[in-house]
This record gives C-alpha cells, sequence and structure tokens, in this order.
C-alpha cells in the first residue's frame, strides 16, 4: 500500500484543532476551529475522492482516540464521510492501548517505522494517515510517506502545534496537484521524493 498523510494547516503551519475550539485543547490550545469558515462543496468533494482511494486508516492515539469518540456518533445520513470512516479497517500506533473500540481497529505496538514499513508491505491502495501529526512527522523523516496532502487555510494562528518540526534528514516533495477553492483553501498534493535538493545561489542567470 501507498502511505498517504492528509494534513489541514494554517498558513504558519498549525494543525493543531481544525474543527472545533474543544477539539484539541492540549497545551492550553484555544484556538481551535480555523479550518469550519471555509470549508465549502469543493473541500468537500476533494476529501471525499481522497478517502475513496483508502483501504485503511493510519492513526496516532490521540487522533484514534478523538475519532473513535466522534466519528460513531454521527448520525446524519447526508453526511459523505460517516460510512466509509467507520467501516475502514483503523490501524493505531500505540504503546499504551491494548485494543480499540471503533472497530474494526488493530492496534499496532512497537517500532511505528518497523511495524508501519510491514503494514505498507500488505497489497492494497492507500494507507490514509489523518491527523496524528506526530506520527505523520515520524514516518515522513523516516521516508515512509509516499503521498502528503495538504489543506491550507488563509490564516495565521501563531500558537499551537506544527505539523512539521524536530530534528530529521531533508525531504523533497513534487507537486502533483493543486487547486483553489471559491473560500480561499488551498489543495496541496504532492509526492515524496526523497532528499531535498540544496544548491548554491549563482544569480538570476543560472535560471534562465
Amino acid at each position: 500500500m501507498k502511505l498517504t498523510l492528509t494534513e489541514f494547516v494554517t498558513l504558519d503551519g498549525v494543525s493543531q484543532g481544525p474543527g472545533s475550539s474543544t477539539e484539541d485543547t492540549s497545551d492550553g490550545f484555544d484556538r481551535g476551529g480555523w479550518l469550519v469558515p471555509y470549508l465549502d462543496e469543493t473541500f468537500i468533494q476533494r476529501t471525499s475522492e481522497w478517502l475513496d482511494s483508502a483501504d485503511g486508516l493510519l492513526l496516532g492515539r490521540r487522533t484514534y482516540e478523538a475519532f473513535a469518540r466522534d466519528w460513531p456518533a454521527i448520525t446524519d445520513p447526508r453526511d459523505p464521510f460517516t460510512e466509509r470512516m467507520n467501516a475502514l479497517p483503523k490501524y493505531v500506533v500505540s504503546n499504551t492501548l491494548t485494543a480499540g473500540s471503533w472497530n474494526p481497529t488493530t492496534v499496532l505496538p512497537g517500532d511505528p517505522v518497523a511495524t508501519v514499513g510491514d503494514l505498507k508491505r500488505r497489497p492494497g491502495r492507500e494507507l490514509q494517515i489523518h491527523g496524528s501529526s506526530h506520527l505523520g512527522n515520524c514516518l515522513l523523516a523516516a521516508g515512509l510517506v509516499d503521498i502528503v496532502r495538504l489543506v491550507v487555510a488563509p490564516t495565521v494562528l501563531r500558537t499551537g502545534r506544527r505539523l512539521l518540526t524536530g530534528n530529521g534528514s531533508t525531504t523533497g516533495l513534487r507537486l502533483t496537484r493543486h487547486e483553489a477553492t471559491g473560500r480561499g483553501l488551498l489543495l496541496l498534493e504532492y509526492e515524496v521524493g526523497g532528499p531535498a535538493p540544496l544548491a548554491e545561489f549563482d544569480g538570476v542567470s543560472q535560471f534562465v
């Protein structure tokens, strides 16, 4: 399977609490709900298309527990995501959980790089990380992520947990799709292509 990382981020890279003020208040974060004002039909259609490619969801413990609490409680038959989110196999990377309540769930203990690497070798289409920024950052740094999909909101929070942080090797990405919605979201899709290329600037002439 290909491993894809789907994240909602602000212009300054914050991924914490996009959906509501109470979604994730860890570390005193009080600026949640920043994505909601920009949602529209284009966003829903495109993210629904992304989910169509999933043969499984890969989640960290914190995101898993939030999703396991919220998704089974959604009863609106018109919601375009609920049935698929609840039905897809869920894999949660955790050394503290022993079982999951959001079935079907498989707990993956041990080293995330090793266990996810084994999971990727199974046949299938996409194993999708949604949220789970710490896990996604770890697996991207380890070279396991194949595709990065970002929804960038036109807002700057200046506080909150950011998606890409910490030490590690560089990562090069190739933009394969881009789109702007009517409300100002940027929908970006990248293929991961190894280390980031680096070069010295020798003047404008080197580019023409």
